[in-house]
């Protein structure tokens, strides 16, 4: 196979995304809004062009498809989200989608035809910071998504998912009545690629990454310490209801229990990433009397997170009881840990062997559509590229020649021979 993929496209793209996507501090794209849309327009714009076969869903997923030599085989899927969080990077989920278009683009040029219809999908809300809502795109591709969640407002504009879909020309009534676009026994297999969002490579010599498994949550979004608000010095100590004591108290045995965990084999991490006491009531001479937090536990395996959702149900009563305080800890979402292919990752690794690109065995402790489609039984790998100060943040730094090395690797993914398989559900 004599083909390099486009990379002049993809620098070309990101600098566009980059302007198009500035808020005057980082990059926001947001969720069903007009930064979201903007880059899928340009994404859209780019696979016409080059003449791919350019479809969208009920829930605004895109699909720009190459056709293969039998179009009747099982397609290769390949991509990423073009959303971001607010304020966060240029390269989280863009470097998926514009890695894939940049294969197909090059095997276009090059004249070469794929076994079997490759496909680039640009995958609509993956992340949760504007919906409380995990992988609504990939989710409503299969028919996944529950109809509960279309009623779910965005944080920032507080219109529900269905009116936002609903603005940009989406179809909330196929996604309530579970209509898939995506069948997974027509799926060979899907291969994602995204930058770290941790200093593992960094570390190392490797460039690339080649995940073996995608940690699953549980998160208490909005936890309340409620205790009695008093006078910093007339309330002693015995009579006191101090919601901040408490939420320490609950932080730090949480944290005792997140080390004895992983001196017993757990792979474990847990966050709490908000913790706030009353700006209009707190003050420097009260007792708090509210504290609210957020808790993010993740595991790569179900029962870890069973247990330490115990550990945590046990610890919050016991806290309470000690500090005469009510602790609620509110809505719970979550997700389930996925397991890469070990078959398609092997073939992956050997692959990159062969181009003389090392790469790196690893976890991954985000969330990403690909734990979607393995989910769906759809054999799954997912790449990452090494990055520079984490993600979620205006200072994500990828390097380009690392972006050419997973891409390399990507595109012999994807080119890998295609069979029939059994429906997998």
């Amino acid at each position: 196979m004599k083909t390099e993929p486009a990379f002049d496209l993809a620098r070309d793209l990101f600098d566009k995304l980059a302007t198009q996507s500035f808020d005057g501090v980082g990059i926001t794209r947001d969720t069903y809004g007009p930064g979201e849309q903007a880059a899928h327009d340009l994404v859209r714009a780019e696979a016409q062009r080059i003449g791919l076969e350019v479809t969208t869903d009920a829930a605004l997923n895109l699909y720009a498809a190459l056709p293969g030599q039998d179009r009747t085989a099982p397609k290769v899927l390949v991509g990423s989200h073009l959303d971001s969080v607010p304020r966060g990077g240029n390269f989280d989920g863009a470097a998926g989608v514009l890695s894939g278009l940049a294969v197909l683009a090059g095997w276009r040029k090059a004249g070469f035809v794929p076994s079997a219809d490759t496909v680039l999908v640009a995958i609509r809300a993956e992340e949760s910071a504007w919906f409380p809502v995990s992988y609504i795109g990939s989710k409503a591709a299969f028919g996944r998504l529950d109809a509960a969640a279309l009623q779910v407002c965005r944080r920032d504009t507080g219109r529900s998912l269905a009116n936002h879909l609903l603005e940009f020309g989406g179809h909330p009534e196929v996604i309530k009545s579970g209509v898939a676009a995506l069948d997974p026994a027509r799926i060979a297999r899907f291969v994602e690629v995204h930058i770290e969002q941790g200093p593992v490579l960094m570390g190392s010599e490797q460039a690339v990454g080649l995940v073996s498994s995608i940690r699953g949550s549980f998160r208490y979004r909005s936890a309340t310490i409620s205790g009695a608000y008093a006078h910093s010095g007339a309330t002693p100590r015995e009579l006191r209801r101090d919601a901040a004591l408490a939420a320490a108290r609950l932080i730090t045995e949480m944290d005792d229990i997140w080390s004895r965990r992983a001196e017993e084999g757990h792979d474990l991490v847990i966050t709490f990433g908000r913790l706030s006491t009353d700006p209009d009531e707190a003050d420097f001479s009260k007792v708090a009397g509210r504290v609210d937090l957020s808790i993010d536990v993740r595991s790569a395996h179900a029962t870890t997170l069973n247990l330490i959702e115990t550990d945590l149900q046990d610890i919050a009563d016991r806290v309470a009881k000690k500090g005469g305080v009510t602790i609620d800890l509110g809505t719970k979402t979550a997700s389930t840990p996925a397991q890469m292919d070990p078959a398609l990752i092997e073939a992956i690794r050997a692959e990159s062997k062969s181009l003389g690109i090392p790469v790196r065995s690893m976890p991954c402790g985000a969330g990403h559509d690909a734990s979607v489609f393995a989910h769906e039984g759809v054999p799954t790998a997912m790449l990452f590229i090494r990055n520079r100060n984490g993600s979620h943040n205006p200072r994500e730094e990828m390097e380009f020649d690392d972006f050419m090395e997973a891409t390399r690797v990507l595109e012999r993914g994807l080119a890998l021979p295609v069979t029939n398989r059994k429906d997998p559900r």
